[in-house]
C-alpha cells in the first residue's frame, strides 16, 4: 500500500477478555466499548487507513503479576482464553495486531517495547484514535506516547472504560490526555 502524507489510524487498545466482564482484571462495562470500536474499525478499513489491535500478551510468570511481586493479578497470558479478543469484536486480516508487556515490564502502552511509532510513520500517519481498555492505565499511555511520538491524537471517550482503582482516576487520566495535547472526542 502506498503511504499518504497526513494519513490516520485507529489503534484499538486491549479489548481483551481478561478486562471485560467475567475476566481476571474485568473493567466495568469493558464490553461497551466493543460496538463504537466495531464501527471505527469497519470506516477506517472501507478508507484503506490502518488499524491496530494492541494485546497484553504476558508470559505465565512475570513481575507484572502480584504473585511475582506486581501490582496486577494474573491476566491475558499468552495463548489463553483471557488473551484472546473480545468475541465480538471484529476479526479482519487487515487488523495488525501489536503485542506488548512479553517480559516483565508492565507496558501500560502500545507503543512500549514495540515498533508501533515506527509502522505508523511508515504508514505515513500523522494522527491516532484511540480507544479501548482501560482508560487510566493503557488507554491513557498509549495516547501520551503517540503525543510524545509527536502524532495528533484524538481520545475517543465514548470508545474507552476506566478500572478506576481510586475514584475519579478516569476523570484525571482524560485531563492528563488534554494537558499532553490529545483532543478527547
Amino acid at each position: 500500500m502506498s503511504t499518504q502524507a497526513g494519513r490516520r489510524a485507529l489503534i484499538v487498545v486491549d479489548v481483551q477478555n481478561d478486562f471485560c466482564p467475567g475476566g481476571s482484571l474485568a473493567v466495568a462495562h469493558g464490553d461497551e466499548v466493543v460496538g463504537p470500536l466495531n464501527r471505527l474499525i469497519k470506516e477506517f478499513l472501507e478508507r484503506g487507513e490502518p488499524v491496530y489491535q494492541s494485546r497484553d500478551w504476558h508470559p505465565a510468570a512475570t513481575k507484572h503479576f502480584q504473585a511475582y511481586g506486581g501490582t496486577w493479578p494474573v491476566h491475558c497470558v499468552q495463548n489463553t482464553h483471557g488473551a484472546e479478543f473480545h468475541k465480538d469484536l471484529i476479526e479482519d486480516p487487515r487488523v495488525r495486531v501489536v503485542s506488548k508487556g512479553l517480559g516483565d515490564e508492565d507496558n501500560y502502552s502500545a507503543f512500549d517495547g514495540t515498533a508501533l511509532a515506527e509502522e505508523l510513520r511508515r504508514e505515513g500517519v500523522e494522527e491516532v484514535w484511540v480507544g479501548g481498555l482501560a482508560t487510566d492505565y493503557c488507554v491513557k499511555n498509549t495516547v501520551l506516547d503517540a503525543r510524545r511520538a509527536g502524532f495528533r491524537v484524538r481520545a475517543l471517550r465514548d470508545a474507552m472504560r476506566a478500572v478506576n482503582l481510586q475514584p475519579g482516576d478516569d476523570q484525571r487520566a482524560l485531563a492528563e490526555m488534554r494537558a499532553a495535547g490529545a483532543e478527547v472526542v
